[in-house]
């Protein structure tokens, strides 16, 4: 069964530019070996990122992030089952939100800053989908 996780957390301070390096580089070791497909936004403040594959996998990744030292604050924003992925393309895609166009932001957003703890699940998906649309992503494996 399939199953597609979206949370958010915020960034310890200080930690941004190498989270984010390690958080990619263990993603791509990680995530192939366990069917794992997913795209991580970040900020210099905030996470936000979506895992689809096995409930098993996704899950017990998800405990992980709980525990992790380089954030706080994680909120589990949507969580469904799914017939097929929509990230399938990315073992971990990444989008800099400070290099996204403050619009797209707005479109699902009340202000042109990531702000995933004060969004809903769905607007939280539908901005990560335009991303994704508009070749924001990176890091296609």
């Amino acid at each position: 069964m399939l199953v597609r996780l979206l949370y958010a957390s915020r960034v310890v301070a200080g930690a941004a530019p190498e989270a984010i390096h390690d958080i990619i580089q263990q993603a791509q070791a990680h995530n192939p070996q366990h069917g794992i497909t997913g795209i991580l936004c970040h900020s210099e403040r905030v996470f936000m990122q979506v895992l689809e594959g096995g409930r098993e996998p996704i899950n017990a990744l998800y405990g992980q992030i709980l525990r992790d030292p380089r954030h706080t604050d994680v909120v589990l924003l949507h969580y469904e089952e799914i017939n097929e992925r929509r990230y399938a393309c990315w073992t971990m895609g990444q989008a800099n939100l400070a290099k996204v166009n403050a619009s797209i932001l707005l479109r699902f957003s009340t202000l042109p800053e990531l702000n995933p703890h004060a969004m809903s699940g769905k607007n939280s998906l539908a901005l990560i989908d335009e991303l994704a649309a508009s070749a924001a992503i990176i890091g296609r494996a």
